[in-house]
């Protein structure tokens, strides 16, 4: 299992990159950095249950689970994953589960810095060391034009 961090700077308020992050539409444009298509469903309270979701190479839906354990807006949401999601179901069991995602907004008036930490197992991690800067980087343009 590895930790990975990524952060951006964003030149908007920081709830307003909250509510570009999380906000279903927008989400949907920046995620589109790990597979096109990339959706959620759920909520981003504490306790809910949400599922990240996309198009597998057949055709089919697959991604992962996870519960919000923390959620303070314009501040922080980490998360917990519980399963892996496919077309046949949830899988528990899955190297998965257990593992934690967490992102974080800071700023006072000026810039908002996004911190994204996530833990990954290993041969995950060249996919998502790719991904992650490229959503953040689509996330700022998103942010800063909307």
């Amino acid at each position: 299992m590895r930790k990975l961090i990524f952060d951006a700077d964003i030149d908007a308020p920081v709830q307003h990159v909250w509510n570009v992050m999380l906000d279903l539409d927008t989400y949907r444009e920046w995620a589109s950095a790990f597979h096109d298509g990339s959706t959620y469903e759920g909520g981003w309270n504490e306790g809910d249950e949400i599922r990240f979701l996309g198009p597998n190479d057949d055709g089919t839906t697959g991604g992962l689970a996870a519960i919000v354990e923390t959620s303070r807006p314009g501040e922080l949401v980490a998360m917990r994953y519980v399963a892996e999601v496919d077309a046949g179901g949830e899988n528990r069991e899955s190297p998965v589960v257990g593992m934690r995602e967490s992102y974080a907004f800071s700023g006072t008036g000026g810039p908002t810095t996004v911190t994204v930490e996530l833990e990954v197992p290993d041969d995950w991690a060249p996919m998502m060391m790719d991904a992650w800067p490229k959503a953040l980087g689509r996330l700022k343009e998103v942010a800063e034009s909307a």
